[in-house]
């Protein structure tokens, strides 16, 4: 596929911002390699059935100065987070990195050893564990500990613990209240729409390589297998907290809305070693992924940071997340926590002052300035969130997508506003005219609108797909931030052949078991097809045979209504009995296979599934 080299504008950018930053500050890379204990070797890690699921050494290229093509800020966070192996973090804590998208740790107790956040697939998970066993002796797992409910924090469970184990004086796991059903919700209800987009931000189906993925600025990338879950055997409720988890003390703090609806940071006082979950990384962290999910709420975030260096920071000699390296020392732990806390603080509070003044979203992303402490900070720099896009999240959060000015209340959606646009500027020859003049003086920005009117408007049009690619090509080389990178070469490489849809699904079995019937439902709610459903009034018992439960549920107005209650043959149309995961698989297209018992009138269930829409995960996104 056609890569071409940076612009003159581009190497410009790249020398200018290597001469405005700390480059000569080498503390990151001791801190990162401090406490090596052995690398993955061979770096490959296979599933069952052969195929990679993670390759640990696939950005080895990644060494030496910055070539031209890849910002030199990135390539810096990108050396470090290429980094794989097993380190110590502190007497009797270990952390593998590198072997997925985040960390997993390792808590050695007085029987076993405690297993934080298990990475995303239960493949990289168990190479982890066995790394770790390869160096420390073959300690068996006594407890798993969620951090949170993103599935790179629980995900790979299954390669730690065998689900029979996780029992009454058995296994303990883990985790927040809440947890599960966030993330469930998470991955169910908008999942189809955020794996589609996730394989943009992760760059999963680019060439690694100068010219194609370096990394997604947290961690390299997201891995590819089988992703699990379990229900929690003790859920942490309360800040304060406190539990001996096989001869361990740890001290919990709640820390929910923060980067997860439910997440939670804990203290290890014996070993004076505070893990911070996602909280407290090496980068600026994301307020609204570009992948999709609620926004976060960057003045609890903060709130949550200041609680944690007055709880903590007098008790702990390390502090260590589930991304990155580790910080050492009291008065670098303060250092770090309080540059942390300050810049989601001064974000928050600055954009709200701007806002009030009448600024948009789009306008203050372009003004505002982080202090120099904060610009100088490496694990400040937005490699995973960027300045950018999180103004406009604390925009969205507190005043919605309208900015105010009624022509933008209302405008024509992307493709009839692109011809209209298309017609204006004179066709779309003249368009492209426009853009390749753009592109020539280093206007990327300015190029990449056009030209999204360009292929909106005719999306055959060879030239304007060409150059809209290159275009999107040189905005990847500026990027900082790992996820724009990924965005931008992901687009162009549609762009320059085919859709590659979702490479990865975190809608796994293990974790669609979990949902609940009230989720189940609501996830049928969601792909009703309204328009075809409206001319239906149906009236229907479903009884969950494995929970034993009965709902009575309505499809009225193209609505699908549920309300637990018990069965009532003289007022339903239809009665039906079946477990949760038959109910997944009817749901999912086997209509089948047995496990399905009916009453009354049997075509009602029938007549609900017919009007079921699935999400398409190959929808398009640099097309119309």
């Amino acid at each position: 596929m056609q890569q071409n080299e940076a612009t003159e504008a581009i190497r410009a950018q790249q020398a200018a911002l290597a001469a405005s930053l700390p480059f000569g500050d080498r503390r990151d890379f001791d801190a990162a390699e401090r406490g090596f204990v052995a690398a993955l070797e061979p770096g490959e890690i296979r599933d069952a059935d052969g195929n990679v699921v993670w390759d640990a050494n696939e950005f080895a290229f990644i060494t030496g100065d910055a070539p031209d093509t890849v910002n030199p800020s990135l390539w810096r966070q990108s050396t470090l987070v290429s980094k794989q192996g097993l380190f110590e973090v502190a007497e009797g804590i270990f952390q593998a990195r590198g072997l997925d998208l985040s960390n997993v740790s390792f808590v050695e107790g007085d029987t076993g050893v405690i297993v934080i956040d298990p990475l995303i697939s239960k493949e990289t998970a168990a190479a982890a564990l066995a790394l770790y066993r390869a160096h420390r002796g073959d300690r068996p797992v006594t407890a798993v500990i969620f951090t949170h409910s993103h599935i790179d924090h629980f995900g790979g469970v299954l390669g730690v613990v065998d689900p029979e184990d996780v029992r009454p004086g058995g296994v303990q796991v883990i985790a927040p209240l809440g947890i599960v059903g966030e993330a469930v919700a998470e991955n169910v209800y908008a999942g189809t729409a955020m794996g589609r987009r996730a394989g943009y931000m992760y760059g999963a189906s680019l060439d690694r390589g100068p010219k194609g993925a370096v990394g997604a600025g947290l961690g390299q990338s997201t891995s590819k297998g089988r992703a699990g879950i379990l229900v929690p055997t003790l859920e942490i409720r309360s800040t304060g907290e406190t539990h001996v988890v096989d001869g361990v003390e740890i001290e919990f703090q709640m820390a929910p809305g923060t980067e997860a609806p439910a997440e939670m940071h804990f203290l290890f006082p014996g070993r004076r070693a505070l893990c911070m979950a996602e909280n407290a990384t090496r980068n600026l962290h994301n307020l609204l992924t570009l992948r999709g999910a609620l926004v976060r709420d960057p003045h609890v975030w903060s709130k949550y940071l200041t609680e944690a260096i007055e709880r903590f920071g007098d008790r702990a000699d390390v502090v260590f997340a589930s991304h990155h390296w580790p910080t050492w020392g009291a008065d670098e732990i303060r250092e770090f926590l309080g540059l942390q806390r300050d810049l989601y603080a001064y974000l928050h509070d600055q954009t709200l002052r701007m806002l009030n003044r009448g600024m948009t979203g789009a306008e203050i992303a372009e003004e505002i300035q982080l202090p120099p402490a904060l610009e100088n900070a490496w694990h400040a720099r937005g490699y995973y969130g960027s300045v950018s896009h999180n103004v406009k999240a604390i925009y969205q959060r507190y005043m919605g997508w309208f900015d105010g000015n009624p022509a933008r209340l209302w405008p024509h959606p992307p493709k009839p506003l692109a011809e209209r646009y298309v017609a204006a500027i004179g066709g779309i020859d003249r368009v492209v005219e426009v853009a390749q003049q753009a592109f020539d003086e280093g206007d990327f920005r300015w190029a990449a609108t056009l030209l999204d009117h360009a292929v909106f408007a005719d999306p055959g049009h060879a030239a304007a797909r060409t150059l809209y690619a290159d275009t999107l090509e040189q905005l990847a080389y500026g990027a900082e931030n790992g996820p724009w990178r990924n965005f931008f070469l992901s687009g162009a490489t549609e762009l320059r052949g085919e859709n590659f849809g979702t490479p990865t699904s975190t809608a796994a079995p293990e974790i669609l078991a979990q949902l609940s019937p009230e989720q189940l439902l609501d996830a049928i709610a969601i792909s009703i097809d309204g328009p075809r459903a409206w001319d239906l009034d149906l009236a229907l018992d479903l009884t969950f045979t494995d929970v034993g439960r009965n709902f009575r549920v309505t499809l009225r107005n193209g609505v699908l209504v549920y309300v637990e209650k018990a069965a009532d043959e003289s007022t339903a149309q239809a009665t039906v009995s079946l477990a949760k995961p038959r109910m997944l698989a009817l749901v999912g297209g086997d209509r089948e296979s047995p496990g399905i018992e009916r009453g009354g009138d049997t075509d009602v269930l029938d007549r609900l599934m017919s009007v079921l829409q699935p999400g398409d995960p190959s929808f398009d996104i640099v097309l119309p």
